[in-house]
């Protein structure tokens, strides 16, 4: 019996937090998971001890399908980069980890001949240069 209540109670949690998860990427699917597997963890109650491990395992499948659409959802919404060679102080204090100061130092370090010479120059910590390095670029000015 104490195994059957504590499946249960998995195939809930798994349940609430698929929901959770999902409530992030979209709302209407987060509903119809937790809805899903709650059902699936109700039915499991009248059923053998079998049917709540199937339930925990639906709970457990409709928590990584939603991990999967808000990492799709991520990567569909590319933000484009950062110029640091021209970006204005607005722009670059936009940038996560950017400060009025870092943003102050980017731009009185001009021009780059590219990304990393923030970190060879000093003008960010390695830990921040980390942060940022993906949403960044130096960009030449076209030669004449």
């Amino acid at each position: 019996m104490k195994r059957f209540l504590s499946i249960v109670a998995a195939a809930f949690i798994l349940s609430i937090g698929a929901a959770v998860v999902c409530n992030a990427a979209e709302k209407k699917d987060a509903a119809g998971a937790a809805t899903s597997a709650t059902g699936s963890a109700s039915t499991a109650t009248k059923g053998a001890a079998t049917k709540i491990d199937s339930a925990a395992a639906t709970a457990e499948s409709s928590t990584k399908a939603a991990g999967a659409k808000v990492g799709a959802a991520k990567s569909a919404a590319k933000v484009e980069k950062v110029d640091i060679n021209s970006a204005t102080e607005d722009q670059l204090k936009s940038i996560p980890g950017v400060g009025d100061t870092y943003a102050k130092k980017i731009i009185a370090g001009r021009p780059y001949a590219n990304k990393s010479q923030l970190k060879s120059k000093k003008i960010v910590p390695d830990s921040v240069y980390s942060k940022i390095a993906d949403l960044i670029v130096a960009k030449q000015p076209a030669k004449k």
